[in-house]
């Protein structure tokens, strides 16, 4: 006797909400709570369409500040998180001077490897935790 009963469509990927609902609702929770693991309380994280640091493009972004007034911006080319990415950085009382390409060699983007590689580049500049 074989089952009929329909098997349940899987459930959707977190990536596959569209932008404007998958960054503020899931991926800044996420990013601030990984980040508060490291020890230290954001200042300011928040989704914004604004000119982007450096170059002056109007983009998406999420512009985060650390205590100390570190600031970083991640920068998306299109509302999509698949598509081209960048990140500055700034010390407190300056401005970024280098956009840098991000996730340019990966080829899904995914909440947790977004996650994980932004926290990863703030640690590399020694802006969390006991550094």
């Amino acid at each position: 006797m074989t089952d009929s009963a329909p098997k349940a469509a899987p459930a959707p990927k977190p990536e596959d909400q569209p932008f404007e609902s998958f960054i503020p609702e899931l991926f800044l929770p996420a990013l601030a709570k990984e980040i508060e693991s490291y020890g230290g309380p954001l200042t300011r994280l928040q989704l914004e369409q604004a000119p982007m640091p450096v170059v002056g493009e109007m983009c998406w972004q999420v512009a985060g500040e650390l205590p100390g007034g570190r600031r970083f911006w991640l920068c998306f080319l299109s509302n999509n998180i698949q598509g081209s990415k960048t990140i500055a950085l700034a010390e407190a009382g300056s401005n970024p001077s280098l956009l840098e390409s991000f996730l340019i060699d990966e080829k899904k983007t995914t909440l947790a490897l977004l996650v994980s590689r932004t926290v990863q580049r703030l640690n590399g500049q020694k802006w969390l935790g006991p550094n």
